[in-house]
């Protein structure tokens, strides 16, 4: 299920707008991949979170 910037995984909720969008985009990339959500999540939250410059 493709995640939007309204509708989007409870673990991506605190996180600032810019790395959430991104997040998101990263996450459905890693779907359309075939990743499942449980590993597509954590990896989308630390890829944006690099790509956005926020560690």
């Amino acid at each position: 299920m493709p995640w939007n910037k309204n509708d989007y995984p409870n673990s991506m909720k605190n996180l600032d707008k810019d790395v959430r969008e991104k997040a998101i985009e990263i996450a459905n990339a890693l779907l359309d991949e075939g990743y499942e959500d449980g590993k597509a999540i954590p990896i989308a939250i630390d890829r944006a979170k690099m790509s956005v410059g926020n560690d």
